[in-house]
């Protein structure tokens, strides 16, 4: 699989601290990428890294292998849409539209024109106007009718409601499936977003923490119910990221790859075994840090 993003020694300051440390991270082609941290974990920076927004202290970062750097053949592959909108608030939408349509190669009108259809979206008053949710819906539509190689959502669903988000989610997807390309998102609503993404970086304090597909990563979080004193001997060698009891219940979070013996074991001393939802896994994993 050919990469889309390598980083090498990636690393950026602000003052006395150190927003990303050292980051090695390479990302493929034609993958829907989750990017997870918490608050200050660094991930607006990574992505403005990526697309070379502010410039870093050390490191590389290239995309489809040419350096970033006043690159302007290399950042056209890139469409980040951010959280905190558009420099460009004193015009329309339609204007919005309109300068979109020449920064990104592979814009497509037509269903730019679909999307603001299927959004219901006024496009002659000014983004400053606009709700917050209706300029979020701005971005998403920037950030799918770009058609960019590599498409990137930081927080893409503020102010929206349940409803709007999920009519980005279905759209992303079926464009996707037409339309292939490398697509990151950084969201904290896990929940609603996990069964999209086929890889998760976890960023914490800086560093990448996790990069795993999320199939096998889910494969090693689960949830043990029971007696602690009968599970905690058969979870021996296995990383406890979670701690719960409810009278004589125990509910124990494990980290580790089980095989079928250990879980045949963990079975037959009637001990529940149910898989941990990725946000759980995310919680936790950065809890303990």
């Amino acid at each position: 699989m050919n990469s889309a993003i390598q980083c090498k020694g990636l690393t950026k300051s602000y003052r006395k601290t150190e927003a990303v440390k050292d980051i090695d991270l390479t990302i493929h082609e034609n993958k829907i990428y989750g990017l997870l941290g918490r608050n200050g974990a660094g991930k607006t920076t990574l992505l403005n890294l990526i697309c070379s927004e502010i410039i870093r202290d050390s490191g590389e970062v290239k995309i489809y292998g040419e350096e970033v750097f006043e690159n302007s053949n290399a950042l056209e592959n890139i469409c980040l849409v951010k959280e905190k909108g558009f420099s460009t608030e004193d015009k329309k939408a339609e204007e919005i539209f309109a300068i979109a349509s020449i920064l990104y190669k592979n814009w497509d009108e037509e269903y730019k024109n679909s999307l603001v259809k299927e959004f219901n979206l006024n496009t002659k008053k000014k983004y400053k106007n606009l709700s917050r949710g209706t300029q979020s819906i701005v971005g998403l539509i920037i950030g799918l009718a770009s058609r960019a190689r590599i498409t990137i959502f930081d927080e893409p669903s503020l102010g929206l409601d349940a409803a709007a988000r999920e009519k980005f989610y279905n759209l992303l997807l079926q464009d996707y499936e037409i339309n292939p390309r490398t697509i990151i998102i950084s969201t904290h609503l896990i929940d609603e977003v996990s069964n999209m993404f086929e890889e998760v970086l976890i960023l914490n304090k800086g560093e990448v923490m996790v990069q795993e597909d999320v199939v096998s990563l889910l494969e090693k979080a689960r949830f043990i119910s029971g007696k602690e004193e009968v599970i905690m001997p058969l979870i021996s060698g296995k990383k406890i990221i979670h701690k719960e009891s409810f009278g004589a219940t125990s509910i124990i979070g494990v980290w580790g790859k089980f095989n079928d013996k250990e879980l045949q074991i963990l079975r037959e001393n009637n001990l529940e075994i149910s898989p941990m939802p990725l946000q759980k896994l995310f919680i936790y994993l950065t809890e303990e840090c």
